[in-house]
């Protein structure tokens, strides 16, 4: 899981950074509370790299998660 929170007033700049870079088989969430905040659930365990340093107000956060089997 790959989390960052936008600057003050680029959470839709954001969004569309991360959204086309992200591996295709990511999940792209945004905060729907006005947070700010985007994460990313990737199974490569990539995240995304290069982000432009002025869309976040710091640098992402990461951890590694494993898939549980269910059923």
């Amino acid at each position: 899981m790959w989390e960052v929170r936008a600057a003050e007033g680029r959470l839709g700049e954001l969004v569309e950074f991360v959204a086309a870079n992200a591996d295709p088989s990511a999940q792209v969430y945004r905060s729907a509370q006005g947070e700010g905040r985007v994460v990313v659930i990737d199974p490569t365990g990539r995240g995304v790299s290069d982000v432009p340093p002025e869309l976040v107000a710091r640098p992402p956060h990461a951890w590694p998660f494993e898939p549980v089997q269910r059923g």
